[in-house]
């Protein structure tokens, strides 16, 4: 994960460094996130077929090649907007199988009474990843060049295929593969849009992911532009997010009981804190709000994902989790460019800003909905 942030880092300000152009910043983003919103749904049905740990060894082989490619072409002066899209895009295309699979893997890891704690750790050390990533990725920048990101992201795979070899699959809690009857996306589709609580918590992902979860055009536009900062000011904004995210983390594991009630509220602090890092007179002013919206959105997505997953049918999950993840990420390509607009055109702050109402207005919904159907707002035992 310090390679994938390192990788997120460099990416977006390479970009930056190419073009000035905060649109193109969010156009890459939506590269990247435009096959998971095109294939994702495709992605969950190849995670119920087949064997998640074999799928898992072949989509994080890919990713660290594409890493490789990326470093190649900046080493060699070589590099073009163009080729850091279609190499974003090959990327997208590669998580819209990756992303449901680890996420159900979890699962097949621990089993259901541990899958809350499990999925709520896993957030911790991605977001350990987002403190140690960037703020090595800033001074990587600045001393060694962009290229250094891209080539240790490409080598830290190296790492997850050795654990993944590791594995006994004896050990693990292997779900049936779902058999190819039929059409298995639209069965997964109906089964969505017959499940309120699922229905309704993916509304809510889709708007935070369109509008808020746009930090690698928000922040690198406020950093360079707004705090006249450089590489290093950019790392400072984002490993702030990771610092609260551990820290959220450590307190959402800790829960014994969430449910979309309380999906509803992080969602409403997770816009509340957004704004106010908007709103900043300085960087550390804005790193300090981040801080807490990192805290907020960790709990946001673990109660979420851990909601959405023990709400669905063992047949069903992969389908299920591969929206979630299109919710999250999949919409990313919509929202990026007029995020980068925003920022470009009107002011970085509004760029933020415009995501941390988003947040609120989903919290809101939330509410709303939840607390109308009583029978879905049972706090379920997590």
């Amino acid at each position: 994960m310090c390679g994938t942030w390192m990788q997120r880092i460099g990416q977006s300000w390479l970009v930056l460094s190419l073009t000035g152009s905060g649109t193109a910043v969010g156009l890459v983003v939506a590269f990247q996130y435009l096959p998971v919103l095109i294939l994702g749904p495709y992605g969950g049905v190849i995670a119920d077929r087949f064997e998640k740990r074999k799928v898992l060894f072949f989509t994080q082989s890919i990713s660290g090649l594409l890493a490789l490619v990326l470093g190649i072409l900046v080493v060699t002066k070589t590099a073009e907007v163009w080729m850091v899209y279609a190499l974003a895009s090959c990327l997208g295309l590669v998580d819209s199988i990756d992303s449901p699979t680890r996420q159900i893997f979890i699962h097949e890891m621990v089993g259901s009474d541990k899958i809350k704690n499990a999925v709520t750790l896993n957030g911790i050390l991605a977001n350990v990843g987002k403190v140690v990533g960037p703020a090595i990725a800033g001074i990587i920048i600045a001393t060694v060049g962009i290229a250094a990101c891209f080539f240790l992201n490409s080598i830290s795979f190296l790492a997850v295929l050795f654990c993944l070899f590791l594995m006994n699959d004896q050990e693990l809690n292997i779900a049936e593969p779902v058999e190819q009857t039929g059409s298995q996306l639209i069965k997964g589709f109906n089964y969505i849009r017959r499940t309120p609580i699922i229905l309704n918590m993916l509304i809510m992902a889709a708007i935070v992911g369109m509008l808020t979860y746009e930090f690698q055009v928000s922040l690198s536009l406020l950093a360079k532009f707004t705090f006249q900062g450089n590489a290093k000011s950019y790392a400072i904004l984002m490993s702030a997010m990771g610092v609260g995210s551990i820290i959220g983390g450590l307190v959402t594991a800790s829960r014994k009981n969430a449910g979309p009630v309380s999906f509803s509220w992080a969602g409403i602090a997770f816009g509340l804190t957004v704004l106010g890092a908007s709103l900043s007179p300085n960087l550390m002013i804005s790193a300090f709000f981040l801080m807490l919206a990192g805290a907020s959105a960790i709990t946001f997505s673990a109660i979420g994902n851990t909601t959405v997953q023990l709400s669905s049918e063992p047949g069903m999950r992969g389908r299920v989790m591969a929206f979630w993840t299109v919710a999250f990420l999949g919409t990313t390509p919509i929202g990026g460019p007029v995020v980068g607009w925003i920022g470009e055109h009107i002011n970085p702050r509004s760029s933020l800003a415009i995501g941390g109402i988003a947040a609120l207005v989903a919290g809101v919904y939330g509410l709303l909905v939840f607390n109308r159907k009583k029978s879905q707002t049972e706090q379920i035992n997590i």
